[in-house]
């Protein structure tokens, strides 16, 4: 699968050949971790027929008539039965989640409030498209703004063709038109959602005296960075209390 689209450098893709299992996968930050590991469970569970893919998807009215609020989350966690098309959203959900996620920073405030945003707007556009599942077009805005802050990165496809990352998005797609013969529409949506955030977060702020209509604000920023900053605090007073108690300390003859 990382010869499929490769980027030359090894990234992502070659250390899977480098490091065991287990190491790749706590190696990832903890969104993408998290959000990897409920999707591969979700589809185990389908296929051991304990949960079926009707209780899975979106419906605004199950969601807001009969109360069924799981639905906001898991119809962004199934992709499908457990197959060759599953492992291939995994690959690419893992690899451009990780990097994107691995660019914002230590804290995962900025690539979380990026996801609500995206996962919003999918949902309020999901009954306009008749798309119960949304899992694929959330990954293909993920791929959308990683291919578009990376302009200069080669990529190759099967090994016959070698494009640069923006052209990443529409690569995909024609790939699935001739997959499955019909328009890709979930990668469609994604790209325009993907585009927004990438626009009023990468361009609008040049153009405007650095403003960034679409960065977390305050409070989500303290539920992440919060718990950091504390126990950073702790760490320097009890590195400090311990300075203090050595050079108050009688010396021993």
């Amino acid at each position: 699968m990382a010869a499929m689209f490769g980027d030359g450098g090894g990234g992502v893709g070659g250390e899977l050949g480098q490091f065991p299992l287990e190491t790749w996968f706590y190696e990832m930050p903890v969104c993408t971790r998290w959000w990897t590991t409920a999707t591969v469970a979700t589809s185990l569970l389908v296929q051991c027929h304990i949960i079926t893919p009707f209780q899975l998807f979106y419906s605004f009215r199950a969601v807001f008539t009969k109360s069924q609020y799981w639905r906001l989350l898991t119809t962004f966690l199934y992709f499908g039965p457990l197959n060759i098309d599953l492992l291939f959203h995994v690959f690419f959900l893992q690899r451009y989640s990780r990097l994107l996620e691995e660019s914002s920073g230590r804290s995962p405030a900025h690539f979380s409030w990026m996801l609500l945003y995206a996962m919003t707007s999918l949902l309020m556009l999901s009954p306009l498209v008749s798309m119960p599942f949304l899992g694929s077009p959330l990954s293909s805005s993920l791929v959308y703004i990683w291919s578009r802050r990376n302009p200069e990165t080669r990529l190759s496809f099967l090994g016959l063709m070698i494009f640069r990352a923006p052209y990443l998005p529409w690569v995909l797609m024609g790939f699935s038109l001739l997959m499955h013969g019909s328009v890709p529409k979930d990668e469609i949506m994604g790209v325009v959602i993907g585009h927004v955030w990438y626009f009023f977060s990468d361009v609008y702020p040049s153009l405007h005296n650095g403003s960034r209509p679409l960065d977390p604000p305050w409070w989500w920023c303290r539920l992440f960075e919060g718990r950091a900053r504390n126990e950073d605090d702790t760490t320097d007073t009890a590195a400090i209390n311990n300075d203090i108690a050595a050079a108050a300390a009688p010396e021993v003859r």
